[in-house]
This record gives structure tokens, C-alpha cells and sequence, in this order.
């Protein structure tokens, strides 16, 4: 696999990648066909997961990386880091704030963003797509970063964390189109919804991916970025969502093992 991703442009590969979690998105979408209800116990497993395969991917893939490579400059190492995941966060909460969605499992009195008139399901399609904006990100900047030859990454390392944003995007998908089900929504409108909300994430993975290949320099911010971006994320939409019906440890549950699933991809191909 690695090899054969070598022979394509770090943007191209970035493409392909992500590619791969949209498909993944709509495969999680896909269950809808298969069943009209799932117990929320297991989404919120499935909620939790996906935050901790964030939280590991973002320091493993990213933080990490990051931090080694901004050594021996004349700023302070942790400086690159430091900023970017600022920078990373900041960008995400103006994005909350301005675009508006709604997370499954709430009202529409608890709709986020600026006030519109837009329909439920277009909101439980924006709150995902949100989501998936720092993942794509993400494999596209440590694609270009392991294109680059920064001996930081690896092109084995960015297949693991897109190979691992990739499964996380199953219960991402399945999280939209079941509610748009359970609201009457034909089966197959509430599949197109769903992913629907993973067409965001190769767009911004060829963004992130350009964005290293045409400068190196920025490599270690955008590197943070990405890892500010998703953290901000799990902490603000995901892992809320995920106790939202008060089952705690069943998302912290699926928290741990998609956290411990993330670290092994990562440590063993990166």
C-alpha cells in the first residue's frame, strides 16, 4: 500500500486518503438500510471511540511530530507547537460559532452557530461536516509533512492516521442518518445526508496537503493546527454528545479503546 501511494504526488495521495474516511463516513451512513433504530448505549460507545481515536491521533500523528521537528531553530522548540494548536483551536470555535448545526440527540431550541431557518436535518449534516474538517486536514498536512522528508513521519505513519480517521468516521456517518431516519426521512435520503457529511474532508485534506508541499517551513504549525482543531473538536461536540443520555462510562469505555487503538496504528507503522 505504502509503495503504491509513493508513485502519486503527496497531494494526490492526500486525495486518495481521504477519499477513503468519505468512504468510510458513508458506510457508517449506510447501516440505515440495514435497521431503523440503534440502542444509544452503542452510539455512545461508538462517540466515544471516535474522540479517542482524535485525542491519540492528535498527539501521536501530530503533536509529537510537530515538537521534534522544531528544535534547533532560534525560537524555543515548543513555541511551533504551541502556536499552532492555538491557532488550530481559535480557527474551530470561530467556525462553531458561525456555522450553524445541530447535534444529534438535541433540539432545535439547542441548535449552535448563528440563527437560521434551515432544517433539522440540514443542521445534524453541518454538525458532522464540522467535525470532519480537522480530520481531513490532518492526513492531508501529514501527507505533505512525510512527503516533505521530514524524518518526523512517515508515509506508513500518515496511511495508519488515515486509516484510523477512517474508522472513526463509521459511527460519524451512522450518527447522522439514523436520527434523519428515526425523523421520517426515507432510508435512502437519510444514507445522502449522511454522507453527505464526509465531503468535506478530502477538500480540506488537498488544502493541507498543498499547503506543506509549498512550504516546509510551516510544517510544524500546521502539523499543531491540525491537532488544535481536533482536540477543540472532542471536547466541545464529540465527548458531549457521547453523555448526552447520562451513560458516562459507556463513551469513556469507547473513549479508552479508540485512544489505545489509535496509539497502536500509530507506534506500529508510524
Amino acid at each position: 500500500m505504502t509503495d503504491w501511494l509513493q508513485s502519486f504526488h503527496p497531494v494526490s495521495q492526500a486525495l486518495i486518503a481521504t477519499i477513503f474516511t468519505w468512504g468510510m463516513t458513508a458506510l457508517g451512513a449506510a447501516v440505515v438500510f440495514s435497521m431503523r433504530e440503534i440502542k444509544r448505549k452503542v452510539l455512545d460507545w461508538m462517540l466515544g471511540f471516535s474522540g479517542g481515536v482524535m485525542i491519540a491521533a492528535s498527539y501521536w500523528s501530530l503533536l509529537a511530530p510537530a515538537i521534534e521537528m522544531s528544535g534547533g531553530s532560534s525560537l524555543p522548540s515548543w513555541f511551533p507547537a504551541a502556536a499552532g494548536f492555538l491557532a488550530g483551536a481559535v480557527v474551530l470555535r470561530i467556525i462553531d460559532m458561525i456555522l450553524p448545526h445541530l447535534h444529534a440527540g438535541f433540539s432545535m431550541e439547542n441548535a449552535e452557530g448563528v440563527k437560521t431557518s434551515w432544517r433539522k436535518s440540514t443542521l445534524l449534516v453541518l454538525a458532522i461536516t464540522l467535525h470532519n474538517i480537522p480530520e481531513g486536514l490532518a492526513v492531508g498536512v501529514i501527507f505533505g509533512a512525510a512527503a516533505s522528508g521530514a524524518v518526523e513521519t512517515s508515509i506508513a505513519g500518515a496511511v495508519a492516521l488515515a486509516l484510523g480517521m477512517g474508522i472513526q468516521n463509521f459511527p460519524e456517518g451512522l450518527a447522522v442518518s439514523m436520527p434523519l431516519r428515526r425523523e421520517g426521512m426515507s432510508r435512502l435520503k437519510s444514507f445522502w445526508y449522511g454522507q453527505l457529511s464526509g465531503v468535506v474532508e478530502p477538500v480540506a485534506g488537498v488544502v493541507g496537503a498543498a499547503a506543506v508541499v509549498v512550504s516546509r517551513v510551516i510544517l510544524p504549525y500546521a502539523l499543531a493546527f491540525a491537532a488544535g482543531a481536533m482536540i477543540f473538536i472532542v471536547i466541545e461536540e464529540v465527548i458531549p454528545e457521547s453523555q448526552i443520555s447520562g451513560e458516562s462510562d459507556v463513551s469513556t469505555s469507547g473513549a479508552v479503546t479508540g485512544f489505545l487503538l489509535m496509539m497502536i496504528l500509530d507506534v506500529s507503522f508510524g
